[in-house]
């Protein structure tokens, strides 16, 4: 098939081969062409030419690919790749989360009427249908409330749009602050009550410094078991809010002039006046003005997952005076850009205890940042015993600690916890080892624990945290330690490495081999241990300045990361030959990024060859006349 498109001349110097003609007359051409003909072509042809297909024909061929087998990953990486820009780096997704991500962005920029940065090949399109199409694959919307008119055409002239997203939407992400004070916000408010109480989304992203909003947010959308406090506490809110006493302004910035407001308590009343409303019941009547109007009383959504990333103490106080009685709540993520104050730390522990204490409560995920102490930990723990999700970030800016009696019982007092899931991230000059260890001691059904940033006091070895996890935590599937000085722990690391339960390890920058004359031994330790894991199949030694390896790859590893450990060619030749001899019985995905390929071209080149026969590899990122690069590469 001819494709006027693609005429000699205006071929570059690295001319195309065949097949990619083919594949380009394929996408140009698709509409004449027979689709079962198409997708009756051999598996290994189909597969080549995903990465060629636009995004309309990616959506419309996948259930049929899916079929036969063939993921479409490699498409919607390359429609990624188009948006993003070839330098970028692609985190590597799931085949869904690959189209959700494109899918995102291209609804978000077509919608809001940006200029598309992203042209290329897989990207051609600007019908109206095009938007459409992506509107009915996410499931994420990001609402910009300073962006009026494409929101007001939504509330107004694009009816059948906003009720195909109260279908599909699960999760409202709010990236700019919303004044309440202003009549334009009812647009917002609006879109935000479609899709919070109308359709079908659960989960609310805040990414902005609001109380206000926050406090909207909240307001009979805590449960179905709404109770008179709850009514009486956000209405409360929401006035504190706006009065001139609390809450100035919902903008980002901190020098704005303090100004009175309508207290929008008295405002809820006001809606047969015309006057501004926030009420979500007086806004359905006003905008279905545009429509037909409609008598029947708004139904209230609920919110099972909050997020929110800058939390401020005034949003966290909030968040507090709600959460008792936030039955509905399964998820809530708080991150701060400094850290929380003490007292308030602690009034969001009472809170969370009373809200653990209710039979209603279903809060199993908790993550919150960033926390003064490592005794928050603890605390934390003891209020809420029934999480089975805990992710903390801690950054101690003293060398005090919160008095013992606050946090810390008899160990023979503590219960046991059903926590199944546990990170810790640290940034301190010494940690208090024995919290994160009483900790471990009452998780026995922990399956994932994941900690960074680790510094044990003189006298104390990490040794100490890896006999605790061999001896308690015996269910652990997942293992990651990043950023801890573990070459004095080899015997405790080899013991951990018999629990054959372990699916996932992750030795991220943990100085494992340091001493010199040690590590070829050492490694080829930690090799056999690894080897003797049957379940293990996701591996990271990234790091660790690792130059040579031993012994056969460990068979049932289906991701090795030993990116950043100045592997050179030559040992990854060696490397590359011994996977010959010992293929792994599945196509092993290898993280080889950061590593001085360049130092020997000829030899990396044929390593990789050699590899890309039964590996996925992933490389790039080195650069040898980069001196940032020399100076890590030698420490």
């Amino acid at each position: 098939m001819h494709n006027a498109t693609w005429k000699p001349k205006q071929r570059t110097q690295h001319e195309l081969c065949l097949k990619q003609l083919c594949f380009h007359a394929v996408r140009e051409h698709i509409a004449t062409l027979d689709t079962k003909a198409l997708l009756d072509l051999p598996v290994v042809l189909l597969e080549d030419l995903v990465p060629h297909l636009t995004v309309w024909q990616l959506n419309k061929l996948q259930p049929a690919l899916n079929h036969r087998g063939i993921s479409t990953l490699s498409g919607w990486v390359r429609v990624l790749q188009d948006i993003n820009g070839p330098q970028q780096s692609i985190v590597l997704y799931t085949e869904e989360e690959a189209k959700h991500e494109a899918m995102r962005i291209i609804f978000t920029s077509r919608f809001y009427g940006f200029i598309d940065d992203f042209t290329g090949s897989t990207l051609h399109s600007d019908t109206p249908s095009f938007l459409w199409m992506a509107a009915a694959c996410i499931k994420e919307f990001v609402l910009m409330a300073k962006c009026h008119k494409p929101l007001q055409r939504l509330a107004a002239g694009q009816r059948p749009l906003l009720e195909l997203l109260e279908k599909r939407i699960q999760s409202v992400g709010i990236s700019q602050s919303i004044d309440m004070s202003n009549r334009m916000s009812q647009i917002s408010l609006y879109v935000l009550h479609r899709l919070l109480d109308h359709g079908r989304a659960e989960e609310v992203a805040v990414h902005v410094q609001c109380p206000m909003v926050l406090a909207w947010l909240l307001h009979r959308r805590g449960s179905q078991y709404v109770m008179p406090e709850l009514d009486r506490n956000m209405l409360s809110c929401i006035s504190q809010a706006t009065s001139a006493s609390t809450y100035t302004s919902c903008s980002e910035e901190h020098d704005v002039i303090p100004r009175k407001r309508s207290n929008i308590g008295s405002v809820l009343t006001e809606a047969d006046k015309g006057k501004l409303t926030v009420d979500p019941q007086a806004l359905c009547q006003t905008f279905a003005a545009y429509d037909v109007p409609s008598t029947k009383i708004c139904p209230w959504g609920q919110i099972r997952r909050l997020k929110i990333s800058r939390c401020s103490s005034d949003s966290l106080r909030l968040l507090s005076a709600a959460l008792p009685t936030f039955f509905c709540l399964h998820s809530l993520t708080l991150h701060s850009f400094s850290n929380f104050k003490d007292t308030d730390v602690l009034d969001f522990a009472r809170a969370l205890k009373q809200l653990s204490e209710s039979s209603l409560s279903s809060l199993r995920d908790l993550s919150i940042g960033i926390l003064p102490y490592t005794s928050f930990l603890e605390i934390l723990l003891n209020a809420n015993p029934k999480v089975m999700s805990l992710h903390v970030e801690i950054q101690t800016l003293t060398c005090g600690q919160l008095p013992q009696k606050l946090f810390r019982s008899a160990e023979s007092e503590l219960p046991a916890m059903p926590l199944e899931k546990l990170t810790v991230k640290l940034a301190e000059i010494q940690t208090d080892l024995q919290v994160v260890i009483s900790v471990l001691k009452r998780c026995p059904h922990l399956t994932s624990f994941h900690v960074a940033g680790m510094r044990p006091p003189g006298g104390f070895s990490l040794g100490q945290l890896l006999t605790t996890l061999s001896e308690v935590n015996l269910c652990l599937t997942s293992l990651s330690l990043e950023d801890m000085k573990l070459c004095d722990c080899l015997p405790a690391i080899l013991t951990l490495l018999s629990n054959p339960k372990l699916e996932e390890v992750r030795f991220s920058d943990c100085r494992l081999f340091e001493k010199g004359t040690e590590k070829e031994d050492g490694l080829k330790q930690l090799v056999v241990a690894l080897k003797n894991l049957p379940s293990l199949q996701t591996l990271s030694l990234a790091q660790n300045r690792l130059e040579l390896f031993s012994g056969s790859s460990p068979s049932s590893v289906k991701l090795l990361d030993i990116s950043s450990n100045f592997i050179k060619p030559a040992d990854l030749l060696k490397f590359a030959k011994r996977l010959q001899t010992h293929r792994p019985p599945h196509r092993l995905t290898l993280d080889l990024r950061m590593n001085p390929g360049d130092r020997d071209p000829d030899t990396w080149n044929t390593a990789l060859r050699k590899l890309h026969l039964f590996c996925v590899v992933l490389v790039g990122g080195w650069k040898s006349t980069d001196s940032m690069v020399d100076h890590v590469s030698n420490m």
